[in-house]
């Protein structure tokens, strides 16, 4: 969360709410229902991040769970240059973060560069990488062109915009050792994910994600049956 307030709960008795610069790590696992009601802050504004990874196939049906943590227990790093790094899940610059136990060992860090800085950040080449940008805009070597996200304007009319490296822009990265950025003239801040592929078949439909057409049916079949919770 960036801004606003989320109240949440679940099918396993969990209540809390979330406000800016808390995390939620939700394992979906052998199924979870989970409701959520946003609330803007004193400005009315309402932003945040829903990121979702996939389970191998050997932890489906793993028992569900979720990890709340508050912004004070993210760790930050500040570089001699001034570029930041918030640590949420993995290890960066000799900091770990607060979510443990997921399966992709994903690495997940909110970078701050400074204005017209270069950076060179590590990257595992055993690894997939992506870069979300979500404040100023620079440039990456060695990537995608960016890509535009679908947003939805205050007219209610939805759009993909497909600029410049900027404001919800997603970069995808080739295989190699480090990522390079440079800073654009507001500097940049981005959400700089990796993790291991796990090289899986993927059958998608709505919140459920499943490795076969036939699994999808009758997760579907049990949901509408009433049986989809294993777990409360």
């Amino acid at each position: 969360m960036l801004a606003g307030n989320v109240e949440h709960g679940d099918s396993l008795g969990n209540r809390g709410s979330l406000g800016a610069g808390d995390v939620q790590w939700m394992t979906a696992g052998s199924g979870i229902l989970h409701q959520e009601m946003p609330q803007g802050d004193a400005n009315g504004r309402m932003h945040g991040f829903q990121l979702w990874a996939n389970l191998p196939a050997s932890l489906k049906m793993t028992r569900p769970r979720y990890q709340d943590v508050a912004a004070k227990d993210i760790p930050e790093v500040v570089d001699d240059d001034g570029t930041r790094a918030r640590v949420i899940c993995g290890e960066f610059w000799g900091k770990k973060g607060p979510i443990e136990g997921v399966a992709a060992d994903p690495r997940y860090v909110d970078i701050s560069v400074p204005p017209g800085q270069l950076k060179h950040l590590k990257v595992e080449t055993s690894r997939h990488a992506f870069a979300y940008v979500f404040a100023g805009s620079g440039t990456f070597r060695d990537a995608s062109e960016p890509r535009g996200v679908l947003t939805e304007r205050v007219d209610g009319v939805d759009e993909v915009r497909r600029d410049e490296t900027g404001n919800r822009s997603l970069v995808l990265f080739d295989r190699g050792d480090e990522i390079v950025v440079q800073a654009g003239g507001e500097g940049i801040r981005f959400l700089l994910v990796s993790g291991k592929p796990l090289e899986e078949p993927v059958a998608w439909y709505g919140p459920i994600v499943m490795n076969t057409e036939a699994q999808l049916r009758q997760a579907v079949a049990e949901l509408r049956a009433g049986t989809f919770i294993k777990e409360r």
